[in-house]
């Protein structure tokens, strides 16, 4: 079997992997990144905005890696830059090709090397640690060695597979369901928002009371990365009527770069685990055969998408929820909503929970009223000395996974890892020894944000 040394493996390229493997490339180390599709950045290249770089008081909070990333889209025409939004504190609208093309641009500059088409299939530990993954593509194997090795699977698979403790949903096991994402192009905005402003009700003000004012229909016409979501009695009437082909109370779609373009977060899949083969096998079938309903709905009943066509269909379903690894640290709700800083804060979030009923319709929508801090502990697993936790999860209980789980908190925390990976491999100490004063000073010497009283 071939093997490959490395300082650093980082399983899983999605906005935490990339971050994690860019940052520890350019801190000297000796970098894999290995993704099983055949592009960088996961959801990043799928239509989602990235949410909440602002706060509830219109602060940038979160920099580094994330905030170069839309410096750099913004520089070749990929991106508005942030814009606020009264529900959804900031929105960043990403070309979605741009963002796979800049993802490996970064990487190849940073000098990390890259096995796409990649999956893993075993795992090798001795005395605590990881000794060595294979991973496997087009009949292939290939060892991988390496000093630390980062999951950023996005479902904990590499942390699962080592026998680290894991969480997954809530006290019940209940989890988030999972969307596909797709794009409809010849989209009138301009006659959707004159329906709302004709219908206001169609507006979510009833259903989330706690939106800021400016939520309407203007917003939604003159905003470049607006994000719409409603059309609740809409959907209502339609589900008595039996013309709903999903189980949710809410049309979400994302005004898209290309003019008439949006990219609709609508699809909804119920009593699924997407670290299960079978329903991940099915739920993708799933997905795809819900979305010709959908068009249809959208044809015959919302003003504007008459004439809608379909121009896009995500590579793979976009998990909300699955496994989380448990950490030296557990970052809890109650810390969440008091804003709690601790002393390893490695980056903020100040993004609402939002978790997604898994059984049915609906969504807990719990407020944050001040940024809280991310603590480096909660990116270590407890079990495996050698395993840092990249992206959605980290150690967080169920609800705050509902607010740290969004794309730019994901890169946050793997600018840590990445910083914190290289410092490990220089000094010979396992991650949970790197010392934090000056991890925290390499992040804010790389421009991250890790207090509201550096702003």
């Amino acid at each position: 079997m071939k093997q490959i040394k490395k300082d650093i493996v980082v399983i899983g390229g999605g906005p935490g992997g990339l971050a994690a493997a860019v940052t520890a490339a350019r801190q000297g180390a000796s970098v894999l990144l290995v993704e099983r599709l055949g592009y960088l950045g996961g959801q990043l290249g799928s239509g989602l905005p990235l949410l909440g770089f602002l706060d509830k008081k219109r602060r940038c909070i979160i920099g580094g890696f994330a905030q170069e990333f839309v410096d750099r889209m913004q520089a070749v025409g990929g991106s508005y830059g942030h814009e606020y939004c009264p529900h959804h504190l900031s929105t960043t609208l990403l070309d979605p090709f741009y963002a796979r093309i800049l993802a490996f641009e970064m990487v190849k500059e940073a000098g990390a090397e890259i096995l796409l088409h990649c999956e893993l299939s075993d795992v090798k530990k001795e005395n605590g640690k990881i000794v060595a993954v294979t991973v496997t593509g087009k009949g292939q194997s290939v060892e991988l060695l390496a000093d630390i090795f980062v999951d950023g699977t996005g479902d904990a698979d590499l942390a699962f597979m080592a026998g680290a403790e894991c969480m997954k949903g809530n006290e019940d096991g209940m989890l988030q369901p999972p969307t596909l994402m797709f794009n409809l192009g010849g989209v009138d905005i301009d006659r959707f928002a004159d329906f709302l402003t004709e219908h206001p009700e169609q507006l979510p003000h009833a259903v989330i009371p706690n939106i800021e004012e400016g939520y309407d229909a203007e917003f939604i016409r003159n905003t470049k990365s607006a994000i719409f979501l409603g059309l609740n009695p809409l959907i209502e009437k339609l589900r008595l009527e039996g013309s709903c082909p999903v189980q949710r109370d809410t049309v979400i779609f994302i005004k898209q770069p290309i003019p008439g373009h949006v990219a609709i977060n609508t699809i909804r899949l119920l009593n699924f685990d997407g670290s299960d083969l079978s329903d991940l096998s099915q739920g993708e079938m799933d997905a795809h055969l819900q979305i010709p309903a959908l068009i249809k709905m959208f044809k015959d009943y919302v003003p504007g998408f008459e004439n809608c066509y379909l121009t896009f269909i995500n590579s793979v379903i976009g998990v909300r929820e699955s496994r989380r690894v448990m950490g030296h640290k557990l970052l809890t709700l109650e810390d969440a909503v008091k804003g709690y800083k601790p002393a390893d804060t490695i980056g903020l979030c100040n993004y609402f929970v939002d978790v997604h009923n898994g059984a049915g319709q609906g969504t807990i929508r719990v407020e944050i009223e001040e940024p809280f801090g991310i603590p480096y502990g909660a990116l270590v697993s407890k079990d495996i000395e050698n395993l840092m936790i990249t992206g959605r999860p980290i150690s967080v209980d169920h609800m705050t996974f509902g607010a740290t789980r969004i794309m730019n908190v994901c890169m946050a925390v793997g600018q840590a890892v990445g910083d914190a990976a290289a410092m490990a491999v220089k000094g010979g100490v396992s991650p949970i020894h790197v010392d934090i004063v000056a991890l925290r000073e390499t992040l804010l010497a790389q421009k991250a944000i890790l207090d509201t009283k550096d702003l």
